[in-house]
């Protein structure tokens, strides 16, 4: 039942936030100009600035698993490749390919991974998954925007590619945050709690954005696109990913850490990617909604069967 309570927990405060910008939108209090505007001013600072001080935050001094690392890199990259397959033949809409790809591996790990690794290890936990946030993070948004240019006109073009890569805004901010946790540069006091301030508006307006995007009616035309990435996303990624993970020897902490990796809804940060580059933004905002609710029953799932077989103990 404590798990049941978590995943709702962690999952309800998304769905309000939700429901706040459907509101708004409907009694017309900020209309769709406002909502694209707000939008652009998450993807280019309030991401970014989040991304970078969840990365300068992380204190590597705590623990390093070298093993777990290389194990989450190349799960990912696997889901990546695979899945750039797969979505070739399930669809011909490049605009659609771009973010069932995105929505295959990309996982909602940043906002997820802290508090429920805590809850399911105890509160001594959550050095290493944060620890995992400079590795998975900027992993995410280096393939979610190679996924997106790679479909945005049907063809490769390299230079357009890597720019796109080395200009997007929340890479920036891994990259920022990286180069501050590598050389140990220490923010000035009155600029890091700027910055701590400016990170927390990130999520919720973003999630509220999210709400304002979502029309009922919009979901009859992905229905299909929407259960193949959500049964991937939160039944097939993880059942892979975790039955090789416990056959390896992870356990306790790096287990419930690639639990969250692979397991956990898909980003909220992948529509707002995804509006600015060209993907279908509403099939992105569908396969936030839609996983987010899921998860409350599939994350309740794999804690139930890896608590059941004493993995967390």
């Amino acid at each position: 039942m404590g798990s049941l309570q978590l995943s709702f927990e962690s999952i309800a405060p998304i769905f309000l936030m939700m429901l706040l910008g459907y509101v708004l939108k409907s009694i017309k209090l900020a209309d769709k100009k406002s909502f694209d505007t707000m939008n652009r001013l998450v993807f280019k600072v309030f991401l970014p600035i989040l991304l970078f001080y969840n990365i300068y935050k992380t204190e590597a001094a705590q623990v390093f698993d070298g093993k777990l690392i290389a194990f989450a890199v190349a799960g990912v990259l696997c889901v990546f490749l695979l899945g750039s397959f797969a979505v070739l033949a399930l669809t011909k809409d490049n605009a659609k390919r771009g973010v069932m790809l995105q929505g295959f591996f990309r996982s909602n790990y940043s906002i997820l991974g802290v508090p429920l690794v805590s809850y399911i290890c105890g509160d001594g936990a959550g050095g290493l998954t944060s620890l995992m946030v400079a590795v998975v993070v900027p992993m995410f948004n280096v393939l979610a925007v190679i996924s997106l240019e790679r479909f945005r006109e049907g063809n490769i073009d390299i230079k357009k590619l890597i720019k796109g890569i080395v200009t997007n805004p929340l890479i920036i901010g891994c990259l920022a945050g990286i180069l501050c946790f590598g050389l140990r540069i220490t923010l000035p006091v009155f600029v890091e709690k700027a910055v701590s301030d400016i990170s927390k508006i990130a999520t919720p307006l973003a999630i509220i954005i999210l709400g304002a995007s979502f029309t009922f009616s919009s979901m009859k035309g992905y229905v299909r696109e929407i259960l193949i990435v959500v049964s991937v996303r939160l039944l097939l990624v993880p059942f892979i990913m975790l039955t090789a993970a416990v056959l390896l020897g992870f356990s306790g902490e790096a287990l419930a850490c690639l639990m969250v990796v692979f397991g956990s809804p898909v980003s909220v940060s992948s529509f707002a990617m995804a509006q600015q580059m060209g993907g279908d933004e509403k099939l992105a905002a569908q396969l936030v909604v839609v996983s987010s609710a899921a998860c409350l029953v599939t994350l309740f799932f794999w804690i139930f069967v890896l608590s059941s077989l004493g993995l967390f103990g």
